[in-house]
């Protein structure tokens, strides 16, 4: 009988620990795109000073101090402050007329990571006068980043690209109005999170929760195997308003899912759409 292979191996070894995360701590990544999960598991063994991919698993599974540790390299999101400042502005000058018809606002920043993209939103729904009339949700799987985005605070170095991009989308103010720098550290003003819920959410597994205007959800999906985006095509549906928005990030779309006759194209080079009125 022939023997398989390390590669095939480790395969095995790595939809086991997935079935294990699942079983045991309830995160399901089974459904994620198999090549980057498996690019992140190799760099989560190899930092975290494992063999193998099973030896790994039988320390998650004895130890829940691991946990969080590999849940950094399987949720590891790289994101800053007005990325992609196009599709800010897009949200500022095209979006943001429409929403301002309401008396108020739910929007939904899901997959929040570690806060970038919510503080984004935040500051221009002020800027916009929309921000005292909206309630925010800021949604992960991850703990930790969950904490670093209620925490609002960031590396001194980062905020000149931040700056930049503030800028280019349009931005109505100066951004250091809104963070006071100390110690190498950007600090946001906690004014910015007064109207913030922050919680523990998936994609993969939850529900919805609540009925928003506006959701965004950029560069999350691009992970997710072609059945989970559709559950989460699903999900957005389900949670818009009717004529509510969508945005997504640059390299995704939604006109493969089955839920796509539920949306229009509204702003299509940023990847912003809305949902129908039927």
């Amino acid at each position: 009988m022939e023997m398989p292979g390390p590669e095939k191996v480790e395969d095995i070894e790595i939809r086991l620990l997935l079935e294990a995360l699942y079983h045991q701590y309830h995160y399901d990544f089974r459904n994620y795109a198999m090549a980057s999960v498996k690019r992140r598991l190799k760099q989560a063994r190899e930092q975290l000073g494992f063999s193998t991919i099973s030896a790994l698993q039988e320390k998650v599974l004895h130890d829940p101090s691991m946990l969080p540790r590999l849940l950094g390299f399987l949720t590891v999101q790289v994101s800053e402050m007005f990325r992609d400042p196009s599709y800010f502005k897009a949200i500022r000058e095209q979006v943001i007329p429409h929403l301002g018809t309401y008396p108020s606002l739910k929007v939904w920043v899901a997959g929040c990571s570690a806060g970038e993209e919510l503080y984004s939103l935040v500051i221009l729904f002020r800027e916009e006068g929309l921000e005292e009339r909206t309630l925010f949700y800021a949604t992960d799987i991850n703990q930790d980043a969950l904490r670093m985005a209620e925490a609002g605070i960031y590396s001194l170095d980062r905020i000149q690209q931040f700056t930049e991009n503030h800028r280019r989308s349009g931005g109505k103010s100066s951004l250091s109005d809104y963070y006071t720098a100390a110690y190498g550290h950007a600090s946001f003003d906690k004014s910015l999170r007064q109207r913030v819920v922050f919680s523990d959410h998936s994609l993969v597994t939850d529900a919805v929760f609540a009925e928003m205007h506006l959701i965004s959800c950029r560069n999350v999906m691009i992970y997710f195997d072609r059945p989970l985006q559709d559950r989460a095509i699903g999900l957005f549906k389900e949670s818009l308003t009717r004529k509510g928005f969508l945005g997504l990030g640059a390299k995704e779309n939604l006109r493969f899912s089955a839920h796509s006759s539920a949306f229009n194209d509204f702003v299509r080079e940023e990847k912003i759409y809305q949902r129908c009125a039927t």
